[in-house]
């Protein structure tokens, strides 16, 4: 494991410990974060704790092909209950991602100072939200990082059923039509399992992603 300094680096993600954590400590500046996530490498840490560096093996993806869209998530869709915009409201979606308790988890990983990093990097056009709406309230929606070919998922929210799904589908839908390679998910969930993500080694996620930015 290594402890970041001032300098802009990240050592080689097969140096990862066992559990992901690759290092420690650095900062979350729009030049450290870029370069983590071309490096294949994410934070991810609580408030309190020191900033930590993550390049999980295995690691979750969606292969955009590969999107489950069940029947009844169609019937929604075809519906039209939502309004889906993208990258209209990012500090919106970001905080409400910070605000929804999820189950098993007593705090959130999203700082504040996260926040105000990942919105420095939506001001530069690198980190992008999805929004859904409902009877013009916002009631779902995801953010990530987009690496041009790679989009890097960060997290969702959703305040009515189904809103995050449809955010998901959305996204990979657009991302489709733009000729993206890859949704990268990190890390093994059930959710995501059901939507089509899967695992995969990290030496092949680094393989698309070295070939795709």
């Amino acid at each position: 494991m290594y402890y970041l300094s001032e300098d802009l680096f990240f050592p080689p993600v097969h140096l990862a410990h066992s559990s992901g954590i690759i290092g420690l400590g650095g900062d979350l500046s729009p030049e450290r974060l870029q370069l983590a996530y071309k490096s294949g490498i994410f934070p991810w840490f609580e408030d309190g704790e020191p900033i930590t560096w993550w390049s999980p093996n295995p690691r979750m993806v969606l292969f955009l092909d590969e999107l489950v869209v069940s029947k009844s998530m169609r019937n929604i869709l075809n519906r039209n209950i939502f309004k889906v915009t993208f990258n209209q409201n990012f500090r919106e979606v970001i905080s409400n991602c910070q605000k929804v308790k999820r189950e098993g988890q007593n705090e959130t990983w999203i700082t504040n100072d996260m926040i105000e990093a990942y919105c420095k990097l939506n001001e530069l056009g690198i980190a992008k939200s999805v929004e859904v709406w409902q009877d013009n309230e916002l009631v779902g929606g995801l953010y990530g990082v987009d690496l041009v070919h790679v989009f890097c998922g960060e997290s969702m929210f959703s305040l009515v059923s189904n809103a995050s799904k449809v955010a998901f589908i959305s996204l990979v839908n657009q991302l489709k039509k733009e000729n993206y390679k890859l949704l990268d998910c990190q890390v093994y969930n059930s959710h995501l399992e059901s939507l089509g993500c899967r695992e995969i080694e990290r030496e092949e996620f680094m393989s698309i992603l070295e070939n795709s930015i």
